[in-house]
């Protein structure tokens, strides 16, 4: 997961919007490390969990924004917050958990579904509807060619 997430990471270059789709333990957090290593990121990425956000700078001016939003019943204020961030051309945003800020999520966005199979395996389903996603669709492609 860890390497996906690098070679996407790779490809950002702001405003794009990825959610995170899998039950506790499938590598959504895993696959924000590869991000932040992709973006150049150098500090220890942290789940968000009790937090509900973390940012970090990244390379070339970009910032990387990661919500968890397990323990988040409804949006509230964080649906504010996000469509904020969303906005910045300079930020990539990554959401685990988004059912709650659904609402506010922009259609182009690369959704990675991750499900378990084994506990060193994962099956993953990649979707996409726009520009930016597609583009870091290609991205995913790219890594699996290379395997």
């Amino acid at each position: 997961m860890k390497a996906l997430g690098r070679a996407i990471g790779q490809a950002l270059a702001g405003g794009e919007v990825i959610e995170l789709v899998g039950d506790v333990g499938a590598g959504k957090t895993t696959l924000t490390k590869g991000l932040a290593e992709g973006l150049a990121i150098t500090e220890p990425i942290q789940s968000p969990t009790f937090t509900i956000s973390r940012v970090y700078d990244a390379r070339d001016g970009l910032r990387l924004c990661h919500y968890d939003f397990y323990r988040l019943g409804e949006a509230g204020i964080m649906g504010d917050e996000i469509s904020e961030m969303m906005q910045e051309d300079l930020t990539i945003t990554v959401i685990e958990w988004a059912g709650a800020v659904n609402e506010v999520l922009p259609s182009d966005r690369l959704v990675i579904t991750i499900a378990a199979t084994t506990e060193t395996e994962r099956q993953l389903e990649v979707t996409t509807n726009g520009t930016r996603s597609e583009r870091l669709l290609s991205a995913v492609n790219a890594f699996f060619e290379r395997r």
